[in-house]
């Protein structure tokens, strides 16, 4: 078999990236993109990420960048190897799940530029995107900002498909609007905005307001992405119930 339809019925979205890679997201809670890959294209993503994919699509797991790729993947959370994938032989289909319920977004970025993402939402991607880190420079939004100083950067061109938890809200900032978030929340934004942490105000904000003591504030100008159900405030939320140890000795 070397290629199959794509269904359409539960399709959220169909396209196409500048370099003729047609995709369709399909799927409501947990949704799967399903990319059909000519002879001549070639999609990476992390090792363990592909879902299914039709039997003339070939896998090569490599190293990308040597001993500093390794290195910057770990320092990153993402996993150290990355695999190729290629089709022979005719349309191959390739599909990619999210692991948490909520929306995967494409983004075809033009030559040179750049979305800075939170730990662990790239999927996959063209070969000629780039994934790289990003560095939070400031020590405040590295020590409290919820993804630490590294956050995954994606730079184009090519077209990339990213997964984010719950539903995505974009904002366009102008130049210094800003935007007081929760951390948990800030899924993607462009380099342009600026991302830094702000302690609440006011004692009984602090003490009884349950936001925590820090906020996020994202200024522009550029695009931000919110995710509106954070995995690691839903995690939260599931400890609660769960059974506490015993204290009998």
């Amino acid at each position: 078999m070397s290629s199959l339809d794509v269904p359409t019925p539960t399709a959220v979205k169909a396209g196409q990236g500048r370099s003729g890679l047609k995709y369709s997201i399909v799927g409501s809670l947990l949704q799967s993109a399903i990319l059909e890959l000519q002879p001549g294209q070639l999609i990476f993503s992390e090792t363990g990420a592909m879902s299914w994919m039709t039997s003339n699509v070939n896998m090569n797991t490599t190293s990308a960048g040597g001993l500093g790729g390794l290195l910057k993947r770990a320092v990153s959370g993402a996993s150290l190897f990355i695999i190729d994938f290629a089709a022979t032989g005719g349309t191959g289909l390739l599909a990619f799940t999210s692991d948490f319920p909520g929306q995967i977004l494409p983004v075809d970025l033009p030559p040179g530029q750049s979305l800075l993402l939170q730990k662990h939402a790239f999927m996959c991607a063209e070969k000629s995107v780039t994934l790289d880190i990003g560095f939070n420079k400031k020590i405040g939004t590295g020590m409290f900002g919820g993804e630490g100083f590294v956050m995954q950067r994606i730079t184009g061109p090519g077209l990339a498909f990213v997964e984010f938890d719950g539903e995505i809200v974009e904002y366009a900032l102008q130049p210094n609007q800003t935007l007081r978030v929760d951390h948990g929340h800030v899924a993607m934004f462009e380099p342009t905005v600026t991302f830094d942490i702000e302690m609440l105000k006011g004692f009984r904000n602090i003490l009884l307001g349950g936001e925590g003591l820090f906020l996020a504030t994202l200024r522009g100008p550029g695009r931000v992405w919110l995710q509106t159900m954070p995995i690691v405030n839903l995690a939260h939320r599931i400890a609660e119930y769960m059974p506490k140890p015993s204290s009998s000795g």
